[in-house]
């Protein structure tokens, strides 16, 4: 017949090890963040001679699917139309836990000077009520796990379509990458 195999609880858990190792390390490997606009909220108007510049509240979901916290720095994300920079948003620096949603709020202003600018084009937007922004950011921060820092930065770069009139977010396209660091802690 065959020769016996003799069964060792040593090997069993060796290869147990193995395997939840294994499955640590995929499950460590980091993901891109998520990043959707929910919402505009006009907040002000700013004399800006002779102009008079408009002042948001962007309300951004963000979801962090790693399994570390991270914290990044502050940042400005710069708002695009029909090519031009027409203003920026401010973005604190901050934290956000492990596989975890939160939302943010970023005042922006919005310089009517651009606008102008594009008068044809932008009143032919209002007049189909719908325009397109684009917008773009890079977000500095670290991460850490058990004793190293990983530093990361994330461009995200978003294209989104809105009513002119109300402010409604109608279609967005998000797309990020994510660059990971890896340097020991001091």
């Amino acid at each position: 017949m065959g020769k016996k195999v003799k069964w060792s609880w040593s090997s069993a858990i060796i290869g147990a090890a193995s395997a939840v190792a294994a499955t640590a390390l995929i499950s460590a490997k980091p993901k891109d963040p998520t990043f959707h606009l929910i919402s505009i909220n006009f907040t002000s108007l700013k004399l800006n001679l002779p102009l008079l510049d408009a002042e948001v509240l962007l309300t951004v979901h963000v979801t962090n699917p790693n399994i570390a916290p991270i914290h990044y720095s502050s940042t400005s994300m710069s708002i695009f139309y029909e090519g031009s920079l027409l203003g920026s948003a401010q973005v604190q620096a901050g934290s956000q836990p492990p596989r975890s949603c939160q939302l943010l709020r970023l005042p922006a202003r919005l310089h009517a000077l651009q606008l102008a600018n594009h008068a044809t084009r932008f009143l032919h937007d209002v007049a189909r009520r719908e325009m397109v922004l684009d917008a773009a950011v890079d977000i500095a921060g670290a991460a850490r796990v058990m004793w190293w820092d990983h530093n990361f930065k994330v461009h995200v770069d978003s294209h989104v379509t809105v009513d002119p009139v109300f402010l409604d977010v109608i279609d967005q396209e998000n797309t990020s990458e994510l660059e990971v660091f890896t340097t020991t802690a001091a």
